[in-house]
Formats: C-alpha cells, structure tokens, sequence
C-alpha cells in the first residue's frame, strides 16, 4: 500500500479498536450513527476518508474520552493533508514515482487534472516524457533511470481505456506552448493529445490564452474521486484530504472548465496550433471560449 492510503487505512484501525472496546460490531455502531453498515466498513478499512463530524460521532458513541477525541482530530488533519519532497521521492530514481502513480490511477474511477505548464503524464508520448524525465534526473541529481520512468510512465496510461473510469483533463495554452522538448516532439505530443480527445473515457478541455479566467489557475492540481487532491510543487508533493479543501479545487475546475474549449472547438484549436509550430515560433493562435 502507498503513502497515500496507508495513513487512511491506519486511522480505520484506530477507529475499529475503539468500537471493539465498546463492545459494538459494525451494524450495531452504524444504527447508533444512523449510517449504512458500509460507510463503518469502509472507514474502518482506510476506503473511505472519515470527517472530523464522523470522528468526533464515532469517538462520543464509542464511549472515548475528550482527549482522546481531540488527539484522533489531531491526527486526522495529519491524515487529510501529506507533504512529501521529490527529493524523497526520487531518491532512488524517476520509477518509484511512476509506481505510485499506477496504484493510484488504478485505484481511483474519477479523476479532473488542471495543468498549467506542462502536458499530463497520462497523456504524454514516450518522446515527450522522456524530456520531461531526463529534466527531473538533471536538476534533482537522482539516479539516471528515465528509460524505466518512460516505460512504466506509457503503462500508467492503459487506465485510460478502462471503460469503469473517467478522465477531465483541463490545461493552459501555455502548457502545449511550452518547449521542454524539440518542436517535433511538440508536434507529435499535440496530434496524440487530438487522438486521446477521443477516447471515451477522456474528456479534454484548454484554457486559451485569450478567454477571460473566473479565477487566475496560480498552479495546477489533481482531483481524485472528489476525496484527494494533489499539488506539485518546485520542491514537493502535497496531499489534500480536507473535505472543505477538497471542495474549493472541485469548484475552481469547474469554474475554469466552464470557460475552457472543447469538442469540435478544441480540435480546430489543436490542428492551428501544430500548423503553427511547422511554421515557427512566432505562429499564434487565437480564440474565443467554446459556448
């Protein structure tokens, strides 16, 4: 199990010794709450994120003492929220990442992505990643393993083919703008991101530089299940589990998604904009927001 839900799955069990020490089993605690039995199996059992209401209901049923309640919200906000360095991260190279990522997507069915500066790792080609890697190896001094982070980075990408899950990725002009990679390689990128808009599990949208932002995107972030979300940083990773945190990046994505183009739109903008980069860097293009 990964860092990302061992902390969940710890909490759970600290929650199920409390209701084994009051002598209840999960039904009879579920009828005191006025919950689904299964809402106490998943909590217990690190699926499922408790709130501090559910925390604090449990803790009272149970029988625990003040303290104790304060010390399991205490350790709650630990849970919700996670800070993890890439140094840490890559310390052993780009792939470990890439394995987390895999166990991740494939545990989630809903994911929204907003990316501001860079194309997706699900959505990159080999070539693309590949830039992207080598840079991460480059700058954070890492063990040079980007052939591995490349390969296990395009099977990250079978999750989206699988018919159970979706896909809303939403990402700046500048983001397909920016040259971390040869023109070439840009270009290719932009015809497989064309080819991934049709996939059916993947709906993609792009802020052009032009259309009139609700909310200034000062970084981009990722949603997943509507229960985590995660923002990279220059230095660090970091998990968000708060419900009321989790609740403002769902409404800043649908904000922006709202103004963002797509569909029949979307694909003129891409072919203008691969045109562009075979003509030069000084090529633009220009557009207004889908309806």
């Amino acid at each position: 199990m990964n860092g990302f839900y061992q902390a969940r799955a710890e909490f759970g069990t600290r929650l199920r010794r409390l209701r084994e020490e009051a002598g209840l089993n999960g039904k009879q605690l579920a009828a005191r709450l006025g919950w689904a039995a299964s809402k106490v199996s998943r909590i217990e059992t690190g699926k499922q994120t408790a709130t501090p209401e559910d925390v604090t209901a449990w803790a009272e049923v149970t029988g625990a003492e003040r303290g104790l309640i304060d010390d399991l919200l205490a350790d709650l906000r630990t849970v919700r929220f996670e800070y993890a360095t890439w140094t840490r991260q890559f310390r052993a190279g780009t792939a470990t990442r890439q394995r987390v990522s895999v166990e991740i997507e494939g545990t989630a069915t809903a994911m929204r992505a907003l990316e501001t500066t860079v194309i997706p790792g699900l959505l990159q080609t080999a070539d693309y990643a590949r830039h992207v890697l080598s840079t991460m190896v480059a700058i954070r001094d890492v063990p040079d393993d980007v052939a591995e982070g490349v390969r296990l980075r395009m099977r990250r990408q079978e999750v989206l083919y699988d018919p159970a899950k979706h896909f809303r990725f939403l990402l700046t002009e500048a983001a397909l703008r920016t040259r971390t990679c040869p023109p070439a390689t840009l270009r290719s990128q932009l015809d497989r991101l064309l080819a991934l808009s049709g996939v059916d599990t993947v709906e993609l949208a792009v802020l052009p530089f032009d259309v009139k932002l609700p909310v200034v995107p000062s970084h981009g972030f990722w949603i997943f299940d509507e229960e985590i979300v995660l923002i990279e940083t220059l230095s660090a990773e970091l998990t968000l589990r708060d419900s009321d945190e989790v609740a403002l990046y769902d409404r800043i994505f649908e904000m922006l998604w709202d103004v963002a183009i797509r569909g029949d739109d979307l694909a003129v903008f891409f072919r203008e904009l691969i045109e562009g980069l075979r003509r030069g860097p000084e090529a633009g293009s220009s557009h207004a927001p889908a309806s």
